[in-house]
């Protein structure tokens, strides 16, 4: 039995997970998986149309966030089955499997879920003689502002604190882990909660600190903020683990530390990859998937796939000293308790990050936080409604 598998791993990491589904092959007689490689924007764009001609794949990887977009539409097959059956499954990470359902079902399975951390430039804390990374809201807003320097007086940093995005940030996850850190939240099941008291008071925080000590410029987006502290004009950024390999690229010494808590926890946005099993897959076809599954899962090769890919293990019981070998994934596996979803199981979470962007900016750019999140309330409301 051959399966098609659509997934948009393009770099080592498509080599690595190809890599994968080859020792599959042939590890066993009965399945074939060919894989297809594609940018993760055409898997989007062509996956609808080519399943309502008969010619989509029977497994596709999909940006976690992009799950319940299709699942929504009936074009992802009901995996509850497996994760009841399956020893390793029940292995993985809560949290991971938390982003694969939408609406009380699990309609993929996770390949990758990592923790958004703090990279930071360690040469600049040096000058500016922190030796501790910093582990509250506080202490990271008064660090920012020793490493904020304008030489010149002009009222315009030469090196900022902290490239802050306020808008499309990275993995949308930024101010998620924020207002979450803060004891707040986006969305409640079908509710909008974004302009609770807690978001109003999270939201007034870190603006007063971009306004008041200019620890960030604002008007940043993920892109930007990637870019400013490459170009070594910020010394901290709220990134993800491919920010390491970028920073190596341009000198940089630096160093990946967790999120700083907020007044309420310490939790960090996860950027997730899911796999799933189209509806075209007939019951044997399916069945043929979850032994996929089951191998990609097992101890060994999910192991190979971290050290490979730079995602952190997926199975909670493997520790960091089994990552060693990578530095990078093993620090990001010492954090990935603190991993959560991004807006789990909302179908139309494109409108509903929108609109809390528009508040961000808004409120970063100087207007009334809690004016900024009371306008975005019921447009967030509006789409969860759709």
């Amino acid at each position: 039995m051959t399966l098609t598998f659509w997934h948009g791993y393009t770099a080592a990491d498509g080599e690595k997970l190809n890599e994968i589904i080859d020792d599959f092959n042939a590890s066993q007689d009965e399945v074939d998986i060919e894989y297809s490689v594609k940018t993760w924007a055409v898997i989007q764009n062509s996956l609808l149309p080519a399943l309502s001609a008969e010619q989509g794949p029977q497994l596709v990887a999909l940006p976690a966030e992009q799950l319940p977009v299709y699942a929504g539409k009936g074009a992802l097959a009901d995996l509850d089955d497996y994760y009841a059956a399956s020893a390793n499954a029940a292995a993985l990470n809560p949290a991971a499997v938390r982003m694969e359902e939408v609406g009380g079902t699990k309609y993929g399975v996770p390949t990758g879920f990592v923790p958004l951390s703090v990279i930071y430039n360690k040469a600049m804390f040096a000058e500016a003689g922190i030796t501790d990374f910093p582990t509250t809201w506080q202490e990271w807003v008064e660090a920012a502002e020793k490493l904020t320097i304008d030489r010149d007086g002009d009222g315009t940093p030469e090196q900022y604190g902290l490239a802050l995005p306020d808008h499309q940030t990275v993995a949308n996850g930024v101010w998620a882990t924020l207002f979450a850190a803060g004891g707040g939240s986006i969305t409640e099941g079908e509710t909008a909660t974004l302009n609770s008291p807690q978001n109003q008071q999270t939201l007034a925080f870190w603006s007063q600190a971009v306004q008041n000590e200019r620890i960030s410029p604002t008007g940043l987006d993920g892109i930007k903020a990637d870019e400013l502290f490459s170009a070594g004009k910020a010394a901290m950024e709220i990134a993800g683990p491919w920010m390491a390999s970028v920073a190596q690229e341009n000198g940089i010494d630096y160093a990946l530390a967790p999120i700083p808590a907020g007044p309420a926890a310490q939790v960090a946005s996860a950027i997730g990859v899911s796999m799933a099993v189209t509806a075209q897959a007939d019951e044997a076809e399916q069945e043929a998937a979850q032994e996929f599954f089951d191998y990609f899962y097992s101890p060994e090769v999910t192991t190979e796939w971290s050290l490979g890919s730079g995602w952190p293990p997926l199975r909670t019981d493997v520790p960091a000293s089994a990552v060693a070998a990578n530095p990078v994934v093993a620090s990001l596996t010492d954090m990935a308790e603190l991993a959560q979803p991004l807006l789990p199981g909302v179908i139309n979470s494109a409108d509903v990050l929108a609109a809390v962007d528009e508040a961000t900016q808004q409120a970063l750019a100087g207007k009334d936080p809690a004016a900024a999140l009371d306008d975005a309330q019921p447009k967030v409301q509006e789409a969860l409604n759709e």
